[in-house]
């Protein structure tokens, strides 16, 4: 088995890529009648282009049983060569979390994760034994309201120096990843942030949601989040990826076209900065 950060390597190579298209299906939203066949039609247009899809579990969920097999479907939709990160922020105490790691990670055909470190290190412990998946635990968040509690100033016990929750956040998720597998998940919307964690965790994997119709800024985010190699970083687009057509007739050709034009954002911000893909 390919470890995930292999496998993102090879991925991102192989497109030129350090895109991620999320897959968060609104039944209100899609321009056809079958999720499924959206689903299907969003990856065969944009695939070329990505080195991941992010599936939203909660607009499965939503939809009960039926939504759990169209999410198994679409995985399966998904070529073998591109990650598939499980996007749950899943968290909790054990034994609940040891059940969540093995739902999505040893019966699931996810390559990663996302996780909630709300109740504490030891809680993500049972995601973090799947050495061979990536576990990305949710530090700083896109939302608007992050601040309320991210930005709280925070010391341990051992008295170290105060700091902001969600630095503290990565300065722990660092001391955790000896096995290499674990990344932090920054919004787009908070680009300074993504520089301070980018400097606090150099070499670890950075997944960043928010460009598009959250306004995060892809520039910033690029500059900001990739590591000394121009690399390390996916920037995450959903829902101007996914609904940038709203006709039956054209959404996936404006899919295709809207993936495209982000992958070569992302790739003219990286030349600009003296990054080539054929350095890789």
């Amino acid at each position: 088995m390919v470890d995930f950060k292999t496998k993102i390597n090879l991925s991102a190579v192989n497109n030129k890529s350090l895109l991620c298209v999320g897959l968060d299906p609104d039944p209100n939203r899609i321009p056809i009648d079958n999720l499924l066949d959206f689903n299907k039609s969003i990856i065969r247009s944009t695939s070329d282009f990505v080195c991941a899809y992010k599936p939203n579990l909660a607009f499965f969920e939503s939809l009960g049983s039926e939504g759990i097999e169209i999410l198994n479907e679409t995985i399966k939709s998904i070529p073998n060569n591109i990650c598939v990160i499980g996007d749950g922020k899943r968290g909790d105490v054990r034994p609940t979390t040891d059940y969540y790691a093995n739902t999505l990670l040893g019966a699931g055909d996810f390559d990663a994760v996302t996780v909630n470190p709300y109740g504490g290190m030891d809680t993500l412990v049972p995601f973090f034994e799947y050495k061979d998946k990536g576990i990305f635990i949710w530090c700083r968040s896109s939302n608007e309201g992050a601040s309320d509690f991210q930005d709280l100033i925070v010391t341990d016990s051992n008295g170290s120096s105060p700091v902001e929750l969600y630095k503290y956040i990565a300065l722990k998720a660092r001391d955790y990843n000896t096995n290499g597998n674990i990344g932090l998940v920054v919004g787009a919307t908070f680009p300074d942030e993504i520089r301070v964690l980018r400097e606090l965790c150099p070499d670890m994997l950075l997944l960043i949601p928010g460009i598009g119709a959250q306004s995060g800024s892809l520039e910033k985010s690029v500059q900001n989040g990739i590591d000394s190699n121009g690399r390390n970083c996916i920037i995450n687009s959903s829902r101007s990826i996914l609904y940038a057509g709203s006709t039956a007739d054209n959404f996936e050709q404006k899919a295709m076209l809207a993936a495209k034009n982000t992958r070569d954002d992302i790739n003219n911000i990286l030349y600009s900065l003296g990054y080539k893909w054929s350095d890789s």
